[in-house]
């Protein structure tokens, strides 16, 4: 009887914390089958893949919530135009992140290559590095091929050696000439398109057009849309000021800066270390991860960040406050170093990929249509239009909406989903008449519409 009471009592501690924990509620679960495309240099349609996109399922405990996930995002990926030969490949992997995170207690631990975290959707999160610094033990920056192991002085930071290499969302998977099948689609930084950026730094969604996670929104607390591998949670670009909640909502911002130098001979402590090249046009400050200085004064002001890339504040999922990260963005919304996490981690890491779940654990099921449609979560444009118009999910869509193009008539033209974890769809109206039409957005809670013009 004790046996079955002390059962029964775990039970309902477990499943209260499904209803309340944000670490179980908040991943894109695939419950509509949708699966990844991906273009192929050359040709800018999306090729439609096998392989499953988002979360599979979700399963927890009461201190571990176990992720399934082939690291497959449900926007477009690819091409690489670096000549990377990987393309992303299923990862059939299972992360397993703490539901009670805490403050690391000691030295804090530097984050790592590879995974340092999980995106809402199960797409891993790499940090700023790339793996190759100027002094490589088998290549080097200066004459070799990239791609050798780092010596651990002067480390290349990913974000601006890679950006050919990166996607119109961002993103690319980790691979090489010597293991092409590696295929594990990433992010180092915030996973919103070049695109959208208000200063736009790649040209690569020009033919290749895709979106990303979310669409930042300067007037809104962005979306919760990850979690580093210490359980706590990551957010996108903008917050409240006030750690407190209130002050309305602002960019979050880096509390590192460029460094001062003409000259690689030092870090910014006044360590003497072996010479990397001279500041130039080709080695520019902010091509190395040490070029960068942490401004120790700046997090005393709310909007900024520690040293970690986040602070502890009140959230719309954690309203009693938790600490979180942020992927940083500067003025015109290009990403900001450290990008996310790092360069060392705030709490405990304790997340890692298991091949099997070894304890008691319950099944999430995700509630149908959490996300009511509001008129400001949707954007029309251009409008009017003459041969095209897209329709934007401001923010993250968490569940699959139609969008359907009407004549005043009521007769359906064209009709669409935008995805789940994707934020835009288009339609061409390069071959209807000129005129007034209806654009109707919809899902199992409602529904909203917006008159569009098209014009000859």
């Amino acid at each position: 009887m004790k046996k079955l009471m002390a059962f029964s009592l775990l039970f309902i501690s477990i499943a209260s914390n499904a209803q309340t924990n944000p670490a179980i509620l908040n991943w894109l679960q695939n419950t509509t089958n949708i699966t990844g495309r991906h273009y192929v240099k050359g040709n800018s349609t999306a090729i439609t893949d096998a392989t499953l996109a988002n979360v599979q399922n979700v399963k927890y405990s009461a201190d571990w919530v176990y992720i399934s996930t082939q690291g497959i995002p449900a926007y477009v990926t690819g091409p690489f135009l670096d000549n990377n030969p990987s393309l992303a490949s299923a990862q059939n992997a299972i992360f397993k992140i703490s539901l009670k995170p805490v403050k690391n207690p000691g030295a804090f631990t530097a984050t790592t290559g590879g995974n340092i975290g999980i995106f809402i959707n199960g797409v891993a999160l790499f940090d700023y590095r790339d793996g190759v610094s100027w002094q490589n033990s088998s290549s080097s920056l200066k004459g070799g091929p990239l791609g050798g192991i780092g010596d651990g002085v002067w480390n290349r930071d990913a974000v601006v050696g890679e950006k050919l290499g990166f996607d119109c969302s961002k993103g690319h998977p980790a691979g090489s000439k010597v293991d092409p099948a590696m295929g594990n689609y990433h992010h180092h930084q915030n996973p919103s398109a070049f695109k959208l950026d208000l200063t736009v730094i790649s040209t690569v969604c020009n033919l290749y057009d895709a979106d990303g996670l979310y669409v930042i929104d300067s007037t809104k607390h962005s979306p919760l849309i990850g979690f580093a591998y210490d359980g706590f949670p990551i957010y996108g670009a903008y917050a409240y000021k006030n750690t407190d909640g209130t002050g309305g909502i602002t960019r979050m911002k880096s509390s590192y800066s460029l460094r001062n130098i003409t000259t690689r001979t030092t870090y910014y402590t006044g360590t003497t270390v072996t010479a990397g090249p001279d500041v130039d046009a080709t080695y520019k400050l902010g091509y190395f991860r040490e070029d960068y200085q942490y401004n120790t004064t700046s997090p005393t002001t709310p909007d900024y960040l520690d040293e970690h890339n986040g602070r502890f504040c009140k959230t719309p999922e954690y309203p009693d406050g938790i600490y979180c990260y942020y992927a940083t963005v500067d003025k015109n919304w290009n990403s900001a170093y450290p990008y996310i996490v790092g360069p060392t981690f705030y709490g405990t890491k304790t997340a890692s990929k298991v091949t099997s779940i070894t304890e008691t654990v319950q099944t999430y099921a995700p509630a149908v249509a959490i996300q009511k449609l509001e008129d400001n979560q949707i954007s029309v444009f251009p409008n009017p239009s003459s041969d095209l118009i897209a329709v934007q999910m401001n923010g993250l869509s968490r569940e699959n909406t139609t969008v359907s193009l009407y004549d005043l008539n009521g007769r359906m033209i064209q009709n669409a989903v935008i995805n789940q974890g994707s934020t835009i769809v288009y339609f061409d109206t390069k071959t209807i008449y000129s005129g007034e039409y209806i654009i109707k957005i919809s899902n199992y809670k409602g529904s909203i519409t917006k008159k569009v013009e098209v014009y000859k």
